[in-house]
C-alpha cells in the first residue's frame, strides 16, 4: 500500500510548516541536541542499571555468606549449633532486615523470625523476591531456600524496603537529570544553530558581494577553527583574483601588441590593391603581409603552451631522464644563431643530470632562455649554460654579458606581453620567459633573474627525483 500524506491532513500541516522553517543550521542544531540527549540517555540508563545490579549482587552475596556460614556452624555442632547461629544473627541485627527460617520436613517451625515457609518457594536454586508480613507491616524480600543434609529446610533472606526506596530516589534523580541534560542539548542546538548561521550568512554576505562583482570581499577571521575554511576560501578568491587581473592583463595586451601587425598586414595589402603596376609588387605585399599574420600565429601558438601547460595538460609525459642531452641538443641548435650575431655559447654541464619530469618542456623553456640572452648580447660576448644540482633542485642557468635589466623591469619580465624599453625594436612577443615560468610551476620548480655587474643570469630551479638506487 503506498503511503500520502493527502490521507493525514494534520500530518501534512505540520509537514508543510516544517518545510516552510528547514534551514541547514536548523538541521545540524537539531542532529547535534539528538545525539547530546541520546548520549545522555544511553549514560543515565547505564548508570541506573549499574547501580541497581549492584545493590542486586550485593544482597544475593550477602544472603550467600550467610547461608554458607550457618551451613559450617551445622555441620561443626549440629542442629543445636545452627538454631544458636540463627538468634545470634538476629539479636545482632539492629536494623531488622536479616530474615531466618529453619523448619523440619514436616514443616515444623525450628527457629528464625519469619512465621511460615512462603508458599511461592518451592526451589532451593534460585532466589525470590517476594511480598512478606513482618509486623502486621508488608514488606518486600529476597530469599533464598536451602535443604540441609537431614532435610531440614532453610531459608535466608534480606528486607529489601530500604533498597526499594533507594532505587526509587535513584529513578526520580535520574529521571531529572534526564530532563536537565536535555534542557541543556535544547539550548546548546540553539546556541550552535546560531553559531552555524552566523558563519552562513558571513559566507553568503562575502559571496553575494564577489557576485556582484567586487572581488576585493574576503571571509573575516573569527579566531577559530572556522578560519581554516576563512583561509582556505580566501586563498582561493586570491588567485582567482590573479587570475582574472592576470586574463585581462593578457586581453590588453592581445588588443595592444596584435593590433599593430594584423592593421600593418591590413594596410599593405589594401595599399597594393590599390597601387601595385606589377605582378611583383602584389606578391611582395601579400608575402608581408603573410609574415605579419604569421607572427600572429606564432603569437597564439605560445598562449596555447602556456595555456597547456599551466593546466597541467603534460604531466603524463613525466619521466626520470638524464638530462645532459637535451641540454647540449639544444646548444647545438643556437650555435649557428649565436655564431652569425657574432656570440659564442660555453657549456658547463656535469657528466648526468637526473631529473624526472617532462624533457621537452625542459627542451623549450631552455631554448627560450638562450635565444633572449642571444637577442639582448653584443657581438663579441659568451653566452653560458650552466646545470647543476644542488641538494634537491636541479639548476640550469643562461648567463649572458649584455645590458641587463632594471629592478622594476626584472618584477615584471616573466609577466605575458612584457617587453622591456630595450627590447622594443628586436624580435619577439614578450611570451618567452612566460612559458619558462609556465614550465617550472608545472615541475613545482622556480624561475629567478639575477642582476651581475656585466648582464644578466636567468636560473631556473626544478625539482630532482633522486634515483631509486641513491
Amino acid at each position: 500500500m503506498r503511503f500520502s500524506l493527502s490521507r493525514f491532513p494534520m500530518l501534512r500541516l505540520w509537514w508543510k510548516r516544517a518545510w516552510r522553517f528547514r534551514s541547514a543550521g536548523l538541521g545540524f542544531s537539531l542532529a547535534y541536541g539528538l545525539v547530546f540527549a541520546l548520549s545522555a540517555t544511553l549514560f543515565l540508563t547505564f548508570l541506573w542499571w549499574h547501580t541497581i545490579g549492584a545493590l542486586e549482587r550485593e544482597v544475593g552475596q550477602a544472603v550467600d555468606a550467610d547461608a554458607h556460614g550457618l551451613a559450617e556452624r551445622w555441620m561443626q555442632g549440629g542442629l543445636p549449633s545452627l538454631q544458636r547461629a540463627i538468634q545470634d544473627r538476629l539479636d545482632q541485627d539492629v536494623e531488622d532486615q536479616d530474615l531466618y527460617l529453619l523448619i523440619t520436613p514436616g514443616g515444623k517451625r525450628l527457629a528464625g523470625n519469619m512465621p511460615a515457609w512462603p508458599e511461592a518457594v518451592q526451589r532451593a536454586d534460585r532466589f525470590y523476591t517476594l511480598k512478606i508480613s513482618r509486623a502486621g507491616n508488608t514488606a518486600t524480600a529476597a530469599l533464598h531456600a536451602y535443604i540441609l543434609p537431614d532435610g531440614l529446610q532453610l531459608l535466608v533472606g534480606r528486607d529489601i524496603r530500604g533498597r526499594d526506596i533507594l532505587r526509587r530516589v535513584l529513578t526520580e534523580t535520574f529521571l531529572w537529570s534526564w530532563l536537565m541534560v536535555t534542557a541543556l542539548a535544547v539550548g546548546g542546538a540553539w546556541v550552535v544553530r546560531g553559531i552555524f548561521k552566523r558563519i552562513l550568512s558571513s559566507i553568503a554576505r562575502t559571496t553575494t558581494a564577489l557576485a556582484t562583482g567586487d572581488m576585493r570581499q574576503r571571509m573575516p577571521l573569527v579566531g577559530n577553527d572556522v578560519d581554516l575554511v576563512a583561509h582556505s576560501i580566501n586563498r582561493m578568491l586570491d588567485r582567482i583574483s590573479r587570475l582574472m587581473e592576470g586574463v585581462k592583463q593578457v586581453s590588453n595586451s592581445i588588443a595592444h601588441d596584435l593590433r599593430t601587425p594584423i592593421t600593418r598586414a591590413r594596410n599593405r595589402l589594401e595599399d597594393a590593391a590599390l597601387h601595385a603596376r606589377t605582378t611583383e609588387e602584389m606578391h611582395e605585399a601579400i608575402f608581408r603581409a603573410v609574415a605579419d599574420l604569421d607572427h600572429v600565429t606564432s603569437v597564439f601558438d605560445a598562449l596555447m603552451r602556456i595555456a597547456q601547460i599551466e593546466a597541467g595538460a603534460r604531466r603524463a609525459a613525466f619521466e626520470t631522464t638524464d638530462l645532459i642531452r637535451p641540454l647540449h641538443d639544444i646548444a647545438e641548435l643556437y650555435e649557428a644563431t649565436a655564431e652569425e650575431a657574432g656570440l659564442q655559447i660555453a657549456l658547463d654541464l656535469p657528466p648526468r643530470l637526473r631529473f624526472h619530469g617532462d624533457s621537452r618542456l625542459i627542451q623549450q623553456a631552455v631554448a627560450n632562455m638562450i635565444d633572449n640572452a642571444i637577442k639582448f648580447s653584443p657581438a663579441g660576448t659568451t653566452v653560458t649554460l650552466r646545470a647543476s644540482v644542488s641538494g634537491a633542485l636541479v639548476r640550469i642557468s643562461v648567463t649572458d654579458e649584455g645590458p641587463g635589466m632594471s629592478e622594476d623591469d626584472l618584477m615584471r619580465a616573466s609577466e605575458r606581453f612584457f617587453r622591456a624599453d630595450q627590447a622594443r625594436n628586436t624580435p619577439g612577443a614578450g611570451l618567452g620567459l612566460s612559458l619558462v615560468q609556465a614550465v617550472a610551476q608545472l615541475h613545482g620548480g622556480s624561475l629567478s633573474l639575477e642582476p651581475l655587474q656585466r648582464g644578466l643570469r636567468v636560473v631556473l630551479s626544478l625539482p630532482v627525483e633522486e634515483p631509486a638506487s641513491a
